[in-house]
């Protein structure tokens, strides 16, 4: 009699369950429809934020003296003339710009500043696992998966291509290299953010 009853239990919850899922919209850890709420993160889309190791060049209008290039240090700040230390990580361009601007307010007459990026050193990210040459990677600019798959010489024959996964700040997003390659989901070929890692099984 108990076996019957815990058997019967069973049975309803395994044809209730998914059926309650399905109406309230359950997770089933396939995160395909979560796709374009991550490519809303595309940094293409938004200011540059300065990091570590970039290098910026901040230039006063007719004051050679004032203007330098300075790479941000580990620490996150760069040393202007006249004011000294400015955080610089984290910020946009125009955000430095501002404050360093009112900084030399206070030592000169209406300084015109711009602050512009020559070189793009703070973005990095990992390709690891069945890729043909894993480690950590550089570029200047952003690229897409397939891109870092790309740098990486691309996956090895004993590579799981269509179990791919991206780490991200603790999250796991899964990838289907082949559906990308085939066109039938570009929408999972993500733009890779600084500190990912890509894991090829």
């Amino acid at each position: 009699m108990m076996c019957s009853v815990g058997t019967s239990w069973l049975y309803s919850a395994l044809v209730i369950a998914p059926l309650v899922c399905g109406a309230l919209g359950c997770s089933t850890g396939n995160p395909g429809a979560s796709y374009a709420d991550t490519r809303a993160d595309d940094p293409r889309r938004h200011p540059y934020i300065i990091g570590v190791s970039d290098l910026l060049r901040v230039a006063v209008w007719k004051d050679v003296d004032l203007t330098t290039d300075a790479s941000v240090r580990p620490d996150g700040t760069i040393t202007v003339p006249l004011i000294g230390e400015v955080v610089a990580r984290g910020r946009t361009a125009v955000s430095l710009q501002a404050e360093i601007t009112r900084r030399l307010s206070v030592f000169t007459m209406q300084p015109v500043v711009t602050v512009a990026v020559v070189e793009v050193n703070s973005y990095h990210f990992t390709v690891a696992g069945e890729v043909e040459h894993p480690g950590m990677f550089t570029s200047k600019y952003y690229v897409t998966l397939s891109e870092a798959v790309a740098l990486a010489g691309g996956p090895t024959r004993y590579g799981s291509t269509n179990d791919m996964m991206i780490v991200r700040a603790g999250k796991r997003i899964p990838i289907d290299y082949d559906a990308i390659l085939s066109g039938k989901s570009s929408d999972q070929d993500l733009v890779i953010l600084p500190g990912d890692a890509i894991r090829v099984p």
